[in-house]
């Protein structure tokens, strides 16, 4: 322990501990920009300065540690200036046209200025003007950035994509993509972990929200949403709602509001994959020796996006399942349309999604099994749903639920936690149990793949074969275990792969809340749902039996295979190289 002071307050703390820490410690905040623990640590925008007793230069509080005897200023009048004037020189190359700006109201840079009493600059403008081309679902704003440095280190850190580096020198220092010109010609996973750790509006989705509302204003459309898992657990942050509030029931309200004809749940079509992905495990450990493992779920499209980038040798081992996304479009396009007496490409499916590889994935052109039209025609994450639900001035805590329409509104427990990373194994393995037993077996006797652990691995005897799975989230923790199993050092039969940290419920899509990671907590309420539903198992699913009772047959036959499987080599990623 050393001994320091903070302010005028006497504090002990652990040695090396950062300044930031030790202040935070002694109750006093020092404000960061481009600080993010563990990830970010470099002292770029200098806005966490303070002034160290005995020395003349400042200290950035974020990577520089106490030492006995310190005696610190946060606050003082040269720190203060200092403070200032980074933050001024920061704004002089930044696009402040915060009315119009998709963070304003949720912006560091903001909060900081604000706080600061900022309201002229001493510095003349000068404001890059290169444009992002083309309808990428990433959008780089280039006159808001900051150069803070959060997008290149939690893509290089985090993902291992290694999408954005820094380029030029000296005054023209700036960050852009890396390797090629534009950023649809990279490898990028579409993760979106570079707009989540983006303290300002320089990286944002592609908004799509006048598609969906010029959808709701057609007449002659049938506009069907589906509401991924994980939305559940974060929709509602913005609106300052509890999970038990943010329910999807009140969500389906909100959307009715607006006009929307049909809301179902994504759980369906989750339980829907895990039959159809189930069973094509079960058949390739049928034939074992002619069949391509470690067998990789396929739900993920970032995930897909980065082994087709970056590991293309392993591309035949995805499982040719669709996504729940997809699935679901393709569904709503056949089985609905046939049911309720619509044609198919009167349908408008919208998807409400945490995540933006999901605006590629709906967009791929072998994605229009159902009519020829795309499965599913547009994708919001929860961000744009947010603002969309605000644009009609509902104010969500004051509205009732409703429940969600029939038969693809009703999902099982293990659809439900498809939005945590480890759902989709567990809620596998309680199916691919029951199939091989003829029996259920506990809920919860999967548990042991549950956790924010990057990389897990299990080993479960499924009558009498012991089978070795494996589950990781991130795609820094992918890169870790697919280059393990190239190099002969991992050996599994089932792997899970989720891109976003903790999974969808992490995803690049959902609610940012600067500095803070809460994909735990998250998970943790769609572990609860599940626990208090009766209905936990994919093949309990009334809605899933009627299905294929009365349009699938059984799963893996052959409509089956039209609709609800794909062939991961009809569309490429940049560069890629073809495996033969």
């Amino acid at each position: 322990m050393v001994n320091v002071t903070i302010d005028g307050k006497r504090i002990s703390v652990p040695e090396r501990t950062r300044i930031l820490d030790a202040a935070r410690m002694a109750g006093v905040n020092i404000p960061t920009l481009c600080y993010w623990e563990g990830i970010n640590e470099i002292g770029a925008c200098r806005v966490c300065v303070v002034e160290v007793e005995g020395f003349d230069k400042l200290f950035t509080a974020c990577n520089n540690t106490v030492a006995e005897g310190m005696v610190i200023r946060t606050n003082s009048a040269k720190a203060r200036a200092a403070r200032r004037s980074n933050v001024e020189l920061i704004l002089s190359e930044h696009n402040s046209n915060c009315a119009t700006c998709v963070r304003s109201g949720n912006c560091t840079l903001q909060d900081i200025s604000r706080d600061l009493a900022i309201r002229d600059l001493p510095f003349p403008k000068n404001v890059p003007q290169k444009k992002q081309e083309g309808n990428f679902p990433l959008v780089r704003d280039y006159s808001k950035c900051i150069k803070c440095m959060r997008c290149i280190q939690v893509c290089d850190k985090i993902q291992a994509s290694n999408v954005w580096d820094v380029i030029n020198t000296g005054a023209k220092t700036t960050v852009d993509v890396r390797d090629v010109y534009r950023l649809e010609d990279s490898k990028c996973a579409l993760c979106g972990q570079c707009i989540t750790h983006c303290p300002v509006g320089a990286l944002h989705e592609r908004d799509d929200v006048e598609k969906v509302l010029d959808a709701i204003n057609d007449k002659d459309k049938i506009t069907v949403v589906q509401i991924a898992p994980s939305i559940r657990t974060a929709w509602g942050e913005p609106f300052g709602l509890k999970p038990e509030e943010a329910t999807v029931e009140r969500l389906c309200e909100a959307l009715k509001m607006m006009g929307v004809d049909y809301v179902f749940d994504t759980n369906f079509s989750a339980d829907l994959t895990i039959m159809e992905e189930g069973s094509e495990f079960l058949d390739r450990l049928a034939h074992k020796d002619t069949a391509r493992f470690p067998m990789f779920t396929s739900c993920c499209p970032g995930w897909v996006r980065f082994v087709k980038g970056h590991y293309p040798e392993f591309v035949d081992n995805l499982s040719t399942a669709k996504s729940p996304q997809q699935m679901f479009g393709a569904v709503a396009k056949s089985y609905f349309a046939e049911k309720i007496g619509a044609d198919p490409k009167s349908i408008f499916c919208i998807s409400i999604m945490p995540c933006l590889a999901k605006k590629h994935e709906c967009a791929i052109p072998a994605m229009n099994d159902a009519c020829g039209d795309p499965d599913v025609d547009v994708v919001l994450t929860t961000r744009e749903v947010d603002r969309l639900i605000a644009s009609h001035s509902i104010v969500p805590g004051h509205i009732p639920e409703r429940e969600l329409d029939s038969p693809l509104g009703i999902g099982s427990g293990a659809g439900n936690i498809f939005g945590a990373t480890g759902g989709v194994m567990e809620a596998a393995l309680r199916t691919a149990y029951a199939l091989v037993m003829g029996k259920n077996p506990d809920p919860d006797a999967f548990r042991d793949v549950r956790g924010m652990e990057g990389w897990k691995e299990k080993t479960f005897d499924l009558g009498g074969t012991k089978l070795r799975v494996a589950v990781a989230n991130g795609l820094g923790n992918a890169d870790k275990l697919l280059k393990a199993i190239k190099a002969g050092r991992a050996d599994y039969d089932f792997v899970e792969i989720m891109a976003c940290p903790g999974g969808c419920v992490g995803g690049g899509g959902q609610p940012i809340h600067d500095n803070q990671w809460r994909a735990p907590e998250r998970a943790e309420v769609l572990y609860s749902q599940d626990k208090a539903m009766t209905l936990r198992f994919s093949h309990e699913n009334p809605s899933i039996k009627q299905i294929y009772e009365e349009f699938f047959g059984k799963p893996l036959s052959h409509t089956s295979h039209e609709l609800l499987h794909t062939d991961h080599h009809a569309w490429h990623m940049p560069e890629e190289k073809q495996v033969k």
